[in-house]
């Protein structure tokens, strides 16, 4: 229902048309590139994964596309997430729908709809992280998971029914994950998940045993 009132709003506006719309990530990713719209108008949380990563899969197949991020609270996770994936706009459902159809020809004329204290905090916690240099820096909280499950050894098919995702979608989320490491093979994904899962403190908060490994 939000998706076709949004539809619609920007349907009735002279100078915009709604070439397509998609109620999953699946068919997000499958859909945009084929129809190479000049803003792509996504919700931060879907069915079947995050917007988050449909920004991030479509703009490395159509790189002047804006994408304007949607959702239905303010969420500084999300929203670095969004920006780190190449969106060129973040803003909340309880926008008028004057404003949304501002956002959109903002973002279609190549500008940006972040604030001074957006840009503020997001640049401190880039500093943060290059502080921390955590590997596992550059992955959202679901690509971290289906990390530390493939690290168990699952399949796709396996992480899937876990995690309620078409195995299709996990494909493309273990594809993240290996370009976001620079790895080439699942195996080595594997490999750092143990390794981290090894690195982890286990003797401070409870025991096996006092005495034993």
């Amino acid at each position: 229902m939000v998706r076709r009132g949004i539809a619609a709003l920007l349907e009735s506006e002279d100078d915009i048309e709604v070439v397509g719309e998609a109620g999953t990530a699946e068919s997000a990713i499958a859909r945009i590139p084929a129809l190479k719209p000049d803003v792509a108008v996504l919700d931060v949380r879907l069915p079947d994964g995050s917007g988050v990563d449909v920004c991030r899969e479509v703009r490395s197949r159509v790189p002047e596309l804006a994408c304007l991020m949607l959702t239905s609270f303010a969420d500084e996770e999300a929203l670095f997430n969004a920006v780190m994936a190449g969106a060129a706009g973040y803003v909340l459902k309880q926008i008028h729908g004057s404003d949304l159809v501002g956002a959109v020809r903002t973002v279609a004329r190549g500008q940006s709809l972040l604030d001074p204290a957006t840009t503020a905090t997001m640049l401190q916690r880039l500093r943060d992280q290059a502080g921390h240099k955590d590997p596992l820096a550059a992955l959202t909280d679901q690509e971290r998971h289906i990390l530390e499950l493939i690290g168990e050894g699952m399949t796709n098919r396996q992480i899937g029914e876990r995690l309620f995702l078409a195995e299709k979608t996990v494909k493309n989320y273990v594809s993240n994950v290996l370009s976001k490491l620079n790895m080439q093979r699942r195996t080595q994904v594997a490999a750092l998940a143990a390794r981290l899962k090894a690195d982890r403190p286990s003797g401070k908060g409870h025991s096996d045993g006092g005495k034993g490994k």
